[in-house]
């Protein structure tokens, strides 16, 4: 077993790293660019990464292992179903889920002390707590990563247990124990570097927006991959009113396209050809995002993320049922400062409208938003999340410093 030394530095060893995390594109997406962006940073001193994924089988973490043609192992872990009344926290399906947890633990650490990583990163959900364990019981360094403003159960679990803590937000620094706010940096939750190199005419040329016009803000409605009934809901009860004042990309979900597009038939030409309704954005998404001047989506980690990278305006409808709330969290976190504004509260098309309306009449409203917007972006952070991984490999397992120790930023 793994005695906690680190092996000398070897430039024609390859860097050997363990990732974790999983469940949602939330926590699995920002630990893929986390990986891309350490192989490319290893591939400058010409060394190779080995890298290990460990998540659940049939995960979303395990088709984007697969597709990434990283090596994938899964271990067995259990979820905890959180509710306010105690008493159902000793549900049967949470007992149940739990007793796998020391069989997930000790195959993570069987996984562990084979791979012997010179790192483990751990990007929450569930399936991230045998391994963060498995890493600390190895004396592996372990750098944990949050993504939302609040932390995430897992990563609460792992916080006493990782040599380093990245959080996304220096908000979320008050969030740690005592004792590992000493070893806590703020890195920005990791953008797919793609994301930040759109560009407006080639959304134009790829959808064939030449309807839109260019005087006018456009506008990008978004509910995630598979749309938001919700938002789709307030949108089209605001169309005629929104297409006169804005062009609309409305990104609303395969399911929902076919009723949106039977709508959007009854507008008339002039409006008409000012929204383009479609079930998925794909590949043109970082161009959409260029174009856009003013964004309305849910509010997970990852879109803020995008959003504040990017410097855009938004207006936000967190999803009520997120887990631990942290979709209302985040959007209050931005509009506290106006660099958003955050639908929380039974959201209505009049409430939107509401909102929209200074953001589309008023351009020097919408550039003071996203200029606040952009200040709370972090555009490099995954690269800030490779120095503090290969910062925790090359300085070996530390202890969580002692209580009062500053923060590192």
């Amino acid at each position: 077993m793994p005695d906690g030394r680190i092996e000398p530095e070897d430039p024609q060893r390859p860097f050997r790293l363990v990732v974790t995390g999983g469940g949602t594109g939330g926590h699995t997406y920002p630990a893929l660019t986390a990986v891309r962006a350490l192989q490319a940073r290893l591939a400058e001193d010409g060394r190779a990464l080995e890298a290990l994924w460990v998540g659940t089988a049939g995960g979303l973490e395990s088709r984007v292992a697969a597709a990434e043609q990283i090596p994938f192992a899964a271990v067995s872990t259990g979820k905890v179903r959180r509710s306010g009344n105690p008493l159902k926290l000793v549900s049967p399906a949470n007992v149940r889920d739990m007793g796998r947890v020391p069989l997930g633990v000790a195959q993570a650490r069987a996984l562990v002390a084979q791979a012997r990583p010179d790192v483990v990163l751990a990007t929450g959900g569930y399936v991230a707590v045998p391994i963060g364990l498995a890493a600390r019981m190895c004396r592996r360094p372990l750098v944990v990563h949050e993504q939302t403003v609040r932390l995430g159960l897992a990563n609460h679990v792992l916080a006493r247990a990782a040599t380093r803590f990245a959080v996304s937000a220096e908000s979320t620094l008050h969030y740690l124990p005592e004792a590992a706010r000493a070893n806590a940096v703020v890195t920005g939750n990791p953008v797919r570097p793609e994301v930040l190199l759109g560009e407006p005419e080639r959304a134009v040329s790829a959808l064939g927006l030449y309807g839109f016009d260019r005087r006018l803000p456009t506008v990008y409605v978004t509910g995630g991959a598979q749309g938001s009934q919700q938002i789709n809901g307030l949108i089209a009860d605001l169309l005629p009113w929104l297409l006169s004042r804005a062009n609309v990309v409305h990104q609303c979900g395969p399911v929902h396209e076919p009723a949106l597009r039977q709508q959007a038939a009854a507008l008339g030409r002039e409006l008409g050809e000012r929204y383009l309704v479609t079930g998925y954005v794909g590949a043109e998404l970082p161009d959409v995002l260029a174009l856009a001047d003013l964004v309305v989506s849910r509010s997970g980690a990852g879109t803020i993320a995008e959003l504040t990278a990017l410097g855009k305006a938004a207006v936000l409808v967190p999803l009520a049922t997120a887990a631990g709330n942290e979709q209302a969290h985040n959007a209050r976190h931005l509009e506290a400062t106006g660099a958003a504004v955050a639908l929380i509260d039974a959201p209505s098309a009049a409430r939107l409208r509401e909102a929209l309306t200074p953001l589309l009449d008023d351009p020097a409203r919408r550039t003071a938003m996203a200029a606040r917007s952009r200040a709370h972006g972090r555009p490099d952070a995954a690269e800030r999340l490779v120095d503090v991984l290969l910062s925790a490999a090359s300085s070996g397992l530390h202890p969580v410093a002692a209580p009062g120790a500053p923060a590192a930023h």
